[in-house]
């Protein structure tokens, strides 16, 4: 008779933890989903970065371009104005180029880090009370 309240308890822990698991599971997987949620949208804004950063560059070369063209045409005070414009946009090309290349930097690689420290850890803890 005790055999089969041991029998029954063993399989009442194994569906518990069966369970336990399976919750467990679904809820590392839902930490994932959130964790490569919040990556993609910091590739997505260093991406943009880079965007403003090449149209930054092509304004620049756009001032240069009249800055050649006053050149010809005007005495140097106009284009010489419009080269400290042109060095200008360039300067805020790379500035805006950098933060954009940090950005996809922290950005990658895409992979929920703290969901699976997080499942490593269960994992260790279960390890841990099985020995037990």
């Amino acid at each position: 008779m005790e055999e089969a309240n041991v029998v029954n308890d063993t399989h009442k822990l194994v569906n518990d933890l069966s369970e336990q698991v399976s919750r467990l599971v679904k809820d590392e997987l839902r930490l994932a989903r959130m964790e490569l949620t919040e990556k993609g949208k910091r590739a997505g804004f260093g991406a943009g970065l880079f965007g403003a950063a090449g149209m930054a560059a092509f304004f620049g070369g756009a001032a240069l371009v009249a800055a050649v063209v006053m050149l010809l045409a005007l005495v140097l005070p106009g284009w010489a104005a419009a080269a400290i414009v042109a060095g200008a946009l360039f300067i805020a090309a790379a500035v805006l180029g950098l933060f954009g290349k940090n950005e996809v930097k922290r950005a990658t690689p895409p992979v929920p880090e703290e969901a699976i420290a997080s499942v490593k850890a269960d994992i260790d803890m279960v390890k841990e009370r099985a020995r037990r």
